[in-house]
């Protein structure tokens, strides 16, 4: 291997390190897919309540850290911030002023556990059994509608 020249120095000044996938590391609030135990999106941390999901990954991954979107408001981020300090879980605020992305929270190692499964469904999308269970009333209208067409 070669020593570093210096425009190898004077793009590093410049540009920054070099990193491997930028723009997973950049979605990913600077972690990669591999690492991440659980990640929610940004409409998911704004939602009431805490998800169980994330209180249970932090009990099993005390190791892990836990990386929060700091372009979102402390209000929504401050109950995942106090459920992190309860399992003595490490967190950081990641912000990032020049990319958006939609992933509000991530629980991630600093080594790969290759998860296949990192999103957790929206507690709304949890519950339809529910809905289906109710018996819809069919209007007269649309029962003319379908023996007309």
């Amino acid at each position: 291997m070669s020593k570093p020249t210096i425009d190898d120095y004077l793009d590093n000044g410049i540009y920054g390190q070099k990193q491997t996938k930028p723009d997973e590391r950049r979605k990913f609030l600077g972690s990669l897919r591999e690492r991440i135990v659980i990640a929610l999106t940004q409409s998911q941390v704004r939602e009431k309540g805490v998800y169980k999901e994330v209180q249970e990954s932090l009990k099993k991954h005390p190791d892990a850290k836990l990386l929060l979107n700091g372009n979102m408001s402390y209000s929504y981020l401050s109950k995942y911030i106090k459920l992190a300090d309860t399992h003595h879980v490490s967190f950081s605020m990641v912000t990032n002023k020049e990319i958006e992305t939609d992933i509000g929270l991530v629980l991630a190692y600093d080594h790969a556990i290759d998860k296949e499964e990192i999103y957790v469904k929206k507690k709304s999308e949890k519950a339809p059994e529910a809905k289906t269970k109710q018996k819809t009333k069919k209007s007269l209208f649309s029962s003319i509608k379908k023996k007309l067409f």
